[in-house]
C-alpha cells in the first residue's frame, strides 16, 4: 500500500511541476530543456525506491526554479547565444552543404527523409534548408517550386473543412456520429453500399459534400512501376 501511495504522490508532484513549468519544456527541446526533463525525471523517480519523497519534491522544486530562471535569461539576446545552438544551413540554392551536415551529424539518407516529410523530393528545388536551434528542419523552396497560393491567382476559396473520422481501424467513432447527429445504422448502410464491411475499413471520413470516403485494408500491387518506388531496401 505504501508503494502505491508513494508512486501516486511522485507522479502527482511531477505532473504539477511540469504544469507550472509550461508546455514549452516538452514541445521545444533545446539543450537545457532536455537536461531539465532528464534531471527532473530522475529526481522524482528515485524516491519510489529509497523513500525520500519530501526531499525529492524539494529538489525538484529547486530544479523548476532554476529552469524558469534559465528561460527568463534566454530572452536576453546577450545570453541567448550561450543557451541555444545557432541555426545550421544544410542546403543553399539547391546545393547540399557538406560542412553543415557534418556539423549536425546528419547522414544524407536522413536529410532526404526529412525533406520527404516536408513534401520535397529533389534537393535542386530548394532555396534553403536549415536545421533550427530546436532541431527542426525548415525548408524554403525556390520561388518557381513553391506552392501556388490562391492570392497569386486572385481566387476566392471555400472555408477550410476538416474531414471527420467516423470509422478508424474497423471501429465506429460514436462520439463523432453523435456530434454530427447521425445514426449508426446510416453509417453501416453507407459502408455496405460501397461493398465493404465496417470491420474491414481502416478509415472512413465524412467529406464536406456529405459523402463518405473509405480507405480499406487493400494495397494495390503496382508491379515495380518506378513511380511507386518505396525508399529503403524493402522495395
Amino acid at each position: 500500500m505504501d508503494m502505491l501511495y508513494n508512486a501516486l504522490l511522485v507522479f502527482a508532484a511531477g505532473f504539477i511541476f511540469l504544469k507550472i513549468t509550461g508546455k514549452k519544456a516538452v514541445s521545444q527541446m533545446h539543450s537545457f530543456d532536455l537536461l531539465y526533463i532528464f534531471v527532473l525525471t530522475n529526481i522524482i523517480s528515485d524516491p519510489v525506491e529509497v523513500n525520500h519523497i519530501g526531499k525529492a519534491i524539494a529538489y525538484a522544486g529547486i530544479i523548476v526554479l532554476f529552469y524558469k530562471l534559465f528561460v527568463r535569461i534566454s530572452l536576453n539576446n546577450k545570453f541567448r547565444w550561450i543557451l541555444y545552438e545557432n541555426p545550421t544551413v544544410l542546403i543553399r540554392n539547391g546545393d547540399i552543404d557538406k560542412k553543415g551536415l557534418k556539423k549536425v551529424r546528419m547522414p544524407m539518407n536522413e536529410l532526404l527523409s526529412h525533406l520527404r516529410v516536408k513534401g520535397f523530393t529533389d534537393t535542386r528545388n530548394i532555396a534553403m534548408a536549415i536545421m533550427e536551434e530546436t532541431g527542426n528542419l525548415s525548408v524554403i523552396p525556390k520561388a518557381a517550386y513553391r506552392s501556388v497560393q490562391p492570392n497569386d491567382l486572385n481566387l476566392k476559396v471555400n472555408k477550410e473543412y476538416l474531414p471527420i473520422p467516423l470509422i478508424m481501424n474497423g471501429q465506429i467513432i460514436d462520439a463523432n456520429l453523435k456530434y454530427l447527429q447521425l445514426e449508426t445504422n446510416w453509417l453501416i448502410n453507407e459502408v455496405e453500399k460501397m461493398g465493404e464491411a465496417v470491420k474491414n475499413v481502416m478509415l472512413a471520413t465524412l467529406l464536406d459534400n456529405g459523402k463518405l470516403y473509405i480507405d480499406n485494408n487493400e494495397i494495390v500491387d503496382h508491379n515495380h512501376d518506378p513511380y511507386y518506388y518505396n525508399p529503403g531496401k524493402d522495395n
